[in-house]
């Protein structure tokens, strides 16, 4: 794979790995705009504690983009997730703004304050996480692995079948996912279910 240009490596990364799911991060610096962008190179690492990974990459210059160099300067960040309602906004704040721009506000994103962490969070979506950073790890001269911990989480009322049992309406998210190529998205698939398989019932009890 190294011995591929960036763009080729790029190419078959993120037309074979899909479909992914969608961190909208909000961040910003003290005295700064909110910032707005989506990443998905993104996903969930453990519950003890709750933790995502976050691929940051570097603009085609090798100048870090904003996202990231709020959260080298802050440790903080909230990723929202993207139902089907904000796919354009979404898709807005890919905009290649000056640093002094918010794509917040070139959205037309409403925030609200968030629980536990400076950066504010975008109050109409499914789900919300506030994080901050356990580890960022420098995997090449063009991107970033952030580690982080999910400090507060916030689910959309509509959305918890039973708020004691945290069971939620998983469907009812209608999250879209990044697929391959340049602007492709994916809306919710079809859903099919495979029950685990357990040894025991395999083997036999005699066996376990």
């Amino acid at each position: 794979m190294r011995a591929l240009p960036r763009e080729g490596r790029y190419k078959i990364l993120t037309a074979c790995v899909t479909p992914r799911p969608i961190a909208w991060v909000t961040s910003c610096r003290p005295g700064g705009p909110v910032n707005a962008a989506p990443y998905s190179f993104f996903n969930v690492l453990g519950d003890a504690p709750p933790t995502i990974a976050l691929g940051l990459l570097a603009r085609g210059e090798g100048r870090l983009k904003d996202t990231a160099a709020n959260i080298r300067a802050t440790g903080e960040f909230v990723v929202n997730l993207v139902d089907t309602t904000h796919g354009a906004a979404m898709n807005l704040t890919c905009i290649d703004a000056p640093p002094e721009v918010s794509e917040a506000e070139l959205a037309g994103l409403a925030l609200t304050p968030s629980a536990q962490v400076a950066p504010p969070r975008i109050a109409t979506a499914p789900a919300s996480f506030e994080c901050r950073v356990l580890h960022a790890i420098e995997t090449g001269p063009h991107q970033t692995a952030v580690i982080a911990e999910v400090v507060h989480a916030h689910i959309d009322d509509a959305l918890l079948l039973d708020r004691d049992r945290l069971h939620i309406d998983t469907p009812a998210m209608d999250l879209i996912a990044r697929m391959h190529g340049a602007g492709w998205y994916a809306r919710q698939p079809e859903l099919f279910q495979m029950e685990r398989p357990r040894w025991t019932e395999r083997a036999g009890p005699d066996k376990a």
